[in-house]
C-alpha cells in the first residue's frame, strides 16, 4: 500500500469515526453508557478509538454497532460525493419529487395523517394551494423520513411504493 492509499484509508477511518460519534450522540449516550448497555461488548476505550479513527473497524463489528444503535449499517458510513441522497453534496441537479396530495388523502393511519398535516403546513408557508400536488425539498425529505421511520435516502422509494409520487398525465 502506498502513502496515498494509507492517507485515504486514514481519512475514511476518521469520517467513519465522526459518523459513529454523531449517531452515539444523537442517541444521547456517552462512551461509558454504550459500554454498560452493551454489557461490555463495546468497551468505551475501543469505541473511542473507532470514533477518533485510530482503530480499524471490521464489517462484523460495524454491523453489531448498527444493531446496537438500531440504525441501518449505511447510516454509520460517511456520505460520498456520489451519493444522490445527500442534498448537501453532489453538484448535479436532483429530480424534483412531487407528492400527489389527493392520493395521500385516501390513505389512513397515523403516519399518513401526520404527513398530511405536515404538507398542509408547507402549503400555508409557501402559499401553494393548488390542492393536487406539492413539490418537496431536501429539508422536507428529512421530516418525511422521520414520519415514515425510514432513512432520508429512502423517501422517494417509499413514496413511489405507496403510489404517492405525482405523475402528470
Amino acid at each position: 500500500m502506498d502513502a496515498v492509499e494509507e492517507n485515504d484509508d486514514a481519512g475514511y477511518s476518521v469520517q467513519v469515526g465522526e459518523r459513529l460519534r454523531a449517531i452515539r450522540k444523537q442517541k444521547r449516550l456517552s462512551l461509558h453508557d454504550v459500554e454498560a448497555q452493551s454489557e461490555q461488548e463495546f468497551k468505551a476505550s475501543v469505541l473511542g478509538a473507532y470514533e477518533r479513527g485510530e482503530r480499524a473497524l471490521s464489517l462484523p463489528r460495524l454491523d453489531r454497532l448498527a444493531q446496537f444503535y438500531r440504525v441501518p449499517v449505511d447510516q454509520l458510513l460517511p456520505r460520498s460525493d456520489r451519493d444522490p441522497g445527500n442534498a448537501e453534496e453532489g453538484t448535479g441537479p436532483r429530480p424534483k419529487l412531487a407528492i400527489d396530495i389527493l392520493k395521500l388523502s385516501q390513505l389512513s393511519g397515523a403516519p399518513f395523517e401526520m404527513l398530511t398535516r405536515f404538507l398542509r403546513m408547507i402549503q400555508v408557508q409557501r402559499q401553494d394551494f393548488n390542492g393536487r400536488v406539492l413539490t418537496i425539498r431536501a429539508d422536507d425529505k428529512r421530516a418525511i423520513a422521520a414520519m415514515l421511520d425510514i432513512p432520508v435516502d429512502q423517501v422517494a422509494l417509499r413514496l413511489e411504493a405507496l403510489d404517492l409520487v405525482f405523475r402528470p398525465n
